[in-house]
């Protein structure tokens, strides 16, 4: 069957819900990550059980960072020109922050994008073989050239949209406001300062100055469109008109037109995209979800109501940004007053780490929708005290999506200091271990009610004490030292990431980002009918699980892709004792047999 003809029947098929039968899979468990060699690690699910047939699995890295592929090296940052970008210390930029994966059938070939989370921030096309047995393997890859987007700004998640194009993102973009009212380069978060390497700065030696010519943060924050062609040319495109926030990612709808797009960060909101034109993201209409809460037991539950942020298109918000336009040209701000209130004709916002009151300026309300998505957003009423909203999956079978949330903390927290300046629509208890909520969808596919599936649990000193009895079995409980470094139960999930869903299966897949809440990032198998949850993968100490994502056939094989980003980066950097272990792995779970039509 051709590409073309897989594609029109999955999407049929996605139009509507599945039959209510799902088939049985389960994951053979791998165990909790007891001692130092299983630390160390990268330890996947060996055999999975399909509708009563075991088939052997594995993990397999088909890349890593600093890899030689033809002529490319695998992860190398590269300004403008194509040239690699230069480390602190001189060195050439290899970045071991690889994140979400794709895999693109295109014609006869089969290609890969994968994101490097890097100021400036890079995707790498890989074309990959396919031998008999679905092993995969690189042949060449490349960075896509991002110079006629004047760079690209920490990509992080991302999907394939059903028209067989990557779907990227832009995560923590910066605040113009602080960058215009700065007066000297100090006052400026230096987060963002090595962006500037893409303009062939120093940002050791810039001056304010040469920081503002060469960084211009309305470019960045948003979802950014690949299409691949079979000949291996790789086109993007930013979409401004889908709105600037810290994108985790953007998520698709069988419609072609509805989009989720979540929104990572403290005091953040959750956003939907309705395209003008199916399969065409480059206009459309922006909404933002008010939450109105109908429990607080647990992590919560809640309907949701749309505030309408209005319609625009890429042209005409990417023609501003390059025509110079400031936050001071889009609002007006004042002071909020000791009681909370804004001087008349104000709105009050809680996002962007501030309190403020803001009146747009006339004739700015398109523009302000889509370059300051959340400030408008809160001011206009909708719910922006989210917090680490992460990654987002779809389930055919029951119409319903799955929204993973890093924490349940600040501003979801009642009355917490966040609510300042909003209207403290969340009113939950903290959970730092996190939650993954489901939402229903009607059928065209808007969101109506969101309820907290999982959660993780987080765990006390007394359990911890109590923990220490060294005849207890690791395997299903805390135990001793083993799990001391360990504040959310290890047989729970702990500050999920990246969720993705096998459609047939009813099963969730849920990827963890997380620091104390385990010492070793997991995935998890979640059987949506029995609440089971399952360890399928486990990755080196300081990593962090990103990508997981599931193809249900691909010339005739199933993959679930799975990437460990840096290795000894976020914790534990004094337990590596090799570089080159340093490096991110990328490649996938499987192969599985084909589980599509």
């Amino acid at each position: 069957m051709s590409l073309r003809a897989n594609l029109l029947c999955a999407t049929a098929l996605l139009a509507a819900p599945l039959a209510a039968h799902a088939g049985d899979l389960a994951f053979a468990p791998v165990p909790f990550a007891a001692d130092d060699a299983a630390k160390r690690a990268v330890l996947a699910s060996e055999m999975v059980t399909i509708d009563g047939k075991d088939y052997k699995i594995g993990y397999t890295a088909f890349a890593r960072t600093g890899d030689k592929f033809g002529d490319g090296t695998f992860g190398a940052l590269v300004d403008r020109n194509g040239q690699i970008v230069k480390s602190e210390d001189g060195s050439e930029h290899l970045s071991v922050d690889a994140d979400f994966t794709s895999l693109l059938p295109v014609g006869d070939k089969l290609f890969s994008i994968t994101h490097f989370e890097s100021r400036p921030g890079a995707m790498y096309l890989s074309e990959l073989t396919q031998d008999a047995d679905g092993k995969l393997s690189v042949v060449s890859t490349k960075p896509v050239d991002f110079s006629g987007l004047n760079g690209l700004w920490v990509p992080c998640a991302g999907s394939v949209t059903p028209w067989n194009t990557h779907l990227g993102s832009e995560e923590y973009p910066a605040d113009a406001r602080a960058i215009e009212e700065a007066t000297a380069l100090d006052q400026i978060d230096d987060y963002d300062f090595p962006m500037v390497r893409f303009e062939g700065v120093d940002p050791a030696k810039m001056t304010l100055d040469e920081f503002r010519a060469a960084y211009k943060p309305y470019r960045y924050g948003a979802p950014v469109e690949v299409t691949v062609t079979e000949d291996g040319n790789a086109t993007p495109v930013r979409h401004l008109a889908m709105g600037r926030v810290a994108v985790e990612l953007a998520k698709m709808m069988p419609d072609q037109k509805t989009a989720y797009i979540s929104d990572d960060g403290t005091n953040v909101g959750l956003f939907m995209f309705v395209a003008d034109t199916a399969g065409d993201l480059s206009a459309g209409t922006l909404y933002a979800a008010k939450w109105v809460q109908t429990s607080d037991e647990g992590a919560g539950a809640a309907d949701l109501e749309w505030v309408d942020l209005g319609h625009a298109d890429d042209a005409s918000v990417t023609k501003a940004v390059e025509d110079g336009v400031k936050f001071s040209d889009l609002f007006e701000a004042a002071d909020l007053a000791e009681d909370g209130s804004c001087p008349e004709g104000f709105a009050s916002s809680n996002a962007e780490g501030r309190a403020e009151c803001l009146k747009v300026k006339p004739g700015m309300e398109m523009l302000a929708s889509r370059l300051e998505t959340r400030r408008y957003a809160s001011m206009l009423g909708a719910t922006t005290e989210f917090r680490k909203m992460e990654g987002i999956a779809y389930n055919p079978d029951s119409n319903s999506v799955y929204l993973a949330m890093s924490e349940v903390a600040k501003g979801m927290e009642d009355g917490s200091k966040q609510d300042k300046g909003g209207r403290n629509d969340i009113r939950l208890a903290k959970n730092a271990c996190g939650a993954v909520y489901e939402l229903s969808l009607a059928e065209d596919f808007k969101a109506t009610a969101m309820k907290a599936l999982v959660a993780g649990k987080p765990v006390g000193d007394a359990e911890k004490a109590a923990a220490a009895d060294p005849n207890c079995d690791p395997a299903h409980s805390m135990c001793g030292s083993a799990a001391e470094a360990n504040t959310c139960d290890i047989n729970g999930i702990a500050n999920p990431d990246n969720v993705t869903y096998i459609p047939g299966y009813n099963t969730l897949i849920i990827g963890e980002d997380t620091g104390e809440g385990h010492q070793n990032d997991v995935i998890w198998s979640m059987n949506l009918t029995s609440g089971e949850l399952t360890r399928i993968f486990s990755t080196p100490y300081g990593s962090e699980t990103t990508s997981p994502y599931w193809y249900s056939d691909v010339n005739g094989h199933g993959y679930l892709m799975a990437v460990v980003q840096h290795p000894y980066g976020e914790s534990d950097e004094d337990k590596l004792s090799d570089a080159a272990d340093s490096r991110a792995y990328v490649g996938y779970v499987g192969p599985f047999p084909a589980l599509g039509h």
